[in-house]
């Protein structure tokens, strides 16, 4: 009996277990939407600095409310001078009432919250000076009932607490309509968040795409003699090389290329064309637009005809979203500023001098002025105007 003391040279294969469809795989896998985040510092960036849109809608809408006129005036009669118009006319000693009440303006869009600090004592009662406190520095401190009983504002390591509970309360807070939030406002950067991301990443693109020599993405393939040829090392070091030299940058654009030796472009992606490129970007800025209430033929936007022409969108631009604001926001200082002064007064749009309604508010004083059935009285209280003071 001859015993096998030695296996054999060749082992037996081993066994493989496959799919049939191993080798077809997909390219590309299921990529997730990359949004930015939704903070007030990173919106401020993505939707401010970094975005034209942006940054005019709220330029514009600040600087236009900015010079809206004010005039005080109580139940009895229009002031010609006043304190509280001293003040707002020259609010600080770095800043005048123009560029105050634009920096308020801007971090209540910015933000959907505005801060008004008043500081020292004049000798009429009010303030001595106003001081607009960036939005995203300040911190609402609630009491137990849920009211604002303090404000915390943090500037790097030090902080400062002003107290709401004071007969004279030292901070104003005016905020935008937020539905699930009950201290702090909701901005229109927050809504129009998504599309400002589609059109910064359009703007990516597009760049990305001169740096490229304005070519969409492609592939270089190679085949050899026999059509299933591999490139040697130093072969694919010299045709990366070439290409990076010869072909990328916008200096390069429009030199041809010259593929030799069983090599071949292959096109992988779309033209900006295919894409309707330029479509995507327009309909995102007019969706930045509409958030914040601009007409995008303010805007130079093409594409929107909602308006006859440019001064039918102006007067809209002022009824429907410039006027409601500042409207809002003396509302707010006519409720506050007066516990500084004791004394009742309101401080309301001048709409007689406001440019953009000059024709409405000609054509309103004609009606008023032809109605015969109506009384002094009557007319001046349809025109918004104070009683006409006894003689």
């Amino acid at each position: 009996m001859v015993l096998q003391l030695f296996r054999s040279a060749k082992p037996e294969p081993a066994e493989t277990k496959a799919s049939a469809a191993a080798r077809v795989v997909p390219i590309h896998g299921g990529g997730r939407v990359s949004w930015s985040s939704r903070d007030s510092g990173t919106l401020t960036r993505v939707g401010f600095l970094g975005n034209p849109v942006g940054f005019r809608c709220i330029k514009l809408i600040a600087e236009a409310a900015s010079a809206v006129p004010v005039v005080v005036q109580d139940a009895e009669r229009r002031f010609e001078t006043h304190p509280v118009m001293d003040l707002i006319a020259a609010p600080n000693p770095g800043q005048g009432g123009a560029a105050l009440l634009e920096s308020f303006y801007g971090n209540l869009l910015l933000t959907g919250d505005a801060y008004l600090e008043a500081a020292g004592m004049h000798e009429s009662g009010g303030p001595r000076e106003l001081y607009v406190l960036r939005s995203d520095r300040m911190k609402v401190v609630p009491g137990s009932d849920g009211w604002p009983v303090a404000y915390e504002y943090v500037v790097g390591a030090s902080r400062h607490v002003f107290d709401m509970r004071q007969e004279r309360v030292p901070v104003l807070h005016v905020k935008a309509f937020h539905p699930q939030d009950d201290h702090y406002g909701l901005s229109p950067m927050q809504a129009a968040a998504s599309a400002i991301d589609v059109h910064n990443a359009a703007s990516r693109w597009s760049k990305a795409l001169l740096d490229n020599a304005a070519r969409p993405s492609g592939a270089i393939v190679y085949r050899g003699a026999d059509g299933h040829g591999m490139m040697t090392a130093e072969q694919h070091a010299r045709l990366v090389e070439e290409i990076e030299t010869y072909h990328q940058g916008a200096q390069n654009a429009g030199r041809p290329m010259l593929l030799e030796g069983g090599l071949d472009w292959k096109q992988i992606g779309f033209s900006p064309s295919d894409m309707e490129f330029h479509r995507t970007k327009e309909a995102a800025a007019r969706e930045v637009a509409l958030a914040f209430g601009v007409p995008p033929m303010l805007l130079g936007l093409p594409g929107d005809n909602t308006y006859a022409n440019y001064h039918e969108a102006h007067r809209a631009f002022y009824r429907l979203t410039v006027l409601p604001l500042v409207s809002k926001a003396l509302a707010a200082l006519s409720n506050w500023l007066p516990s500084f002064y004791g004394e009742r007064f309101a401080l309301r749009v001048d709409h007689d001098n406001v440019p953009a309604l000059a024709e409405e508010r000609a054509a309103l004083w004609r009606r008023i002025e032809g109605a015969s059935f109506l009384t002094d009285a009557e007319k001046r209280q349809l025109l918004g105007l104070p009683p006409q003071p006894e003689v």
